[in-house]
């Protein structure tokens, strides 16, 4: 299969009229049209693949919680009671927390998805994925995420979760995207963040005081799960016709 054959269809006709003008395409500029189209053909792919994937939790966390540990045991226990509650799960698809979180849907009642990025380190598919889709692209990988949540989950991690969790407040508190539940679990794990955020961003009107009711800190694994049923109660989770629009505007 050559890399036309990897495109929808609409896409590679595209492709085939920029490869039709003779001397006005640069290898550079052919080859960053190229990247630009196995972008889009990222999105289409995902979308399709996920778009039945309703209601999701999407769990965060680090690639190296160790399977002994109790942040990855306690991410498996809530992803199982999430799964056993009627939500597919869905993870980054690589070990630590992603694994846990995967291998607690897997063996739930629900879906377990994966969100796989290709890395020169650290980042290996786990074997627990009803639905493994793959990107080369972090930002089209965190529309998915974004897409289908109905909540975040937000473990212990490092760079890659606080970037996670730092894009779904952005997108939260801009009103880019509809007001879900963002759980970290972990208190102490997350104390000193949030009394950073209260002593700095808020002290200095950085954001508004009522900024910091997005977030929800609850260890409890049955708590997590009510704490998202609680959210839902008055008109379920179905998207209601703004939020769609608003995701499709994102």
């Amino acid at each position: 299969m050559n890399e036309m054959d990897k495109l929808p269809k609409g896409l590679s006709k595209g492709v085939q009229g920029l490869e039709a003008l003779p001397g006005r395409q640069t290898a550079t500029s052919a080859r960053e049209a190229w990247r630009v189209f196995g972008i889009m053909a990222e999105f289409v792919e995902a979308t399709e693949r996920l778009a039945a994937v309703r209601p999701a939790v999407s769990i965060f966390g680090s690639a190296r919680a160790a399977r002994d540990s109790a942040t990855y045991q306690l991410t498996e226990k809530i992803a199982r009671l999430l799964s056993d509650a009627g939500f597919a799960v869905v993870s980054g698809g690589g070990p630590g927390v992603m694994e846990a979180a995967n291998k607690g849907a897997f063996e739930g009642k629900s879906l377990s998805i994966g969100l796989n990025i290709q890395l020169p380190h650290e980042q290996q598919a786990n074997h627990y994925q009803d639905i493994s889709q793959s990107f080369r692209h972090f930002f089209a990988r965190k529309y998915m995420f974004v897409k289908v949540a109905a909540a975040y989950v937000v473990m212990p991690g490092g760079f890659g979760t606080l970037d996670e969790l730092l894009e779904a407040l952005s997108l939260i508190q801009t009103g880019k995207t509809p007001r879900i539940p963002l759980i970290l679990v972990g208190t102490q794990f997350w104390a000193g963040l949030l009394d950073w955020f209260r002593a700095r961003l808020v002290a200095e009107n950085m954001i508004n005081p009522e900024d910091m009711d997005l977030i929800q800190v609850i260890d409890d694994p049955d708590a997590v799960v009510a704490a998202i049923f609680d959210h839902y109660e008055t008109h379920g989770f179905g998207q209601l016709p703004e939020e769609h629009e608003l995701l499709l505007n994102l």
